[in-house]
């Protein structure tokens, strides 16, 4: 072999060797985007979780916890909801996110759906709605010989507002019906599941001594809780009781209740 001929082969081997590095990066895909803009979207939410994290505008089981209050951002900018919204609308009941009742049917009416409430009673409740595409109505009953076969009766929400639970269970059950994919995955309302909803009971007050109770009102004693209540606080990480079965259930009224109270309960 001449000298021209190796040094040719030579010359060969080297530019074959050198074109992997200079073949360019392939371009990102619109998965990759995707991902990397929702992963700027995290940081960001977590930032602000942070901040918010101590604030009274979180409740209570989600405050001191920036990483759930994240998360929750982040699924309610989903279904379109803004961050202090979806605070007020997003409850996480042993471990899972859940839509209040009223934050489902908006979610649903945002899409162009109709939801209508037909009649409402301690014991009835009938909805009906429809697609924004679709002329037929679909209608949806609760009565309270349904919640009753379906042991939700004795529970304390059902005790204090079985109007509006009621209510809340038809909403459930209508919004999955007529439009589950507006939902994106969170097709339950916190009311259906078992758990403390809504943030912390308002604490009851130690009651007045027969003596306080006959005193001139200038001299009423301020009331004082007891210690259990004072160290008591109903959130949705508490345990389950030694039965399984939670105690109380939230509550959907005609009216928004405060982040503090309950219906029913002393304010």
């Amino acid at each position: 072999m001449s000298t021209n001929e190796i040094a040719t082969r030579d010359e060969q081997q080297a530019v074959a060797t050198q074109q992997p590095n200079n073949i360019p990066a392939p371009a990102p895909t619109e998965g990759t985007n995707a991902l990397m803009a929702w992963a700027q979207e995290a940081s960001l939410a977590y930032d602000m979780a942070q901040k918010l994290a101590a604030t009274s505008f979180v409740p209570q089981s989600l405050r001191g916890k920036p990483g759930d209050i994240a998360a929750a951002i982040l699924a309610g900018s989903e279904l379109g909801m803004k961050p202090m919204a979806t605070l007020k609308s997003i409850d996480i009941i042993q471990g899972t996110p859940a839509l209040r009742a009223h934050a489902m049917r908006a979610v649903v009416q945002r899409e162009g759906h109709e939801i209508e409430l037909v009649e409402s009673t301690d014991s009835r409740c009938v909805m009906r709605g429809r697609r924004k595409d679709s002329e037929a109505w679909q209608e949806v009953e609760w009565i309270t010989d349904r919640a009753r076969l379906m042991g939700l009766l004795g529970k304390d929400q059902w005790k204090k507002n079985p109007k509006g639970m009621l209510v809340a269970r038809a909403t459930g059950e209508l919004c999955r019906l007529i439009a589950s994919d507006a939902l994106h995955g969170m097709a339950y309302v916190s009311e259906e599941l078992e758990g403390t909803v809504h943030g912390e009971l308002v604490q009851s007050r130690a009651p007045l001594s027969v003596a306080a109770l006959t005193a001139p009102a200038a001299a009423l004693p301020e009331p004082t809780p007891t210690p259990a209540e004072e160290t008591h606080q109903v959130t949705r990480d508490d345990q389950p009781p030694a039965d399984g079965i939670w105690d109380a259930e939230a509550a959907e009224d005609s009216v928004d209740w405060p982040e503090t109270a309950q219906p029913g309960s002393a304010a």
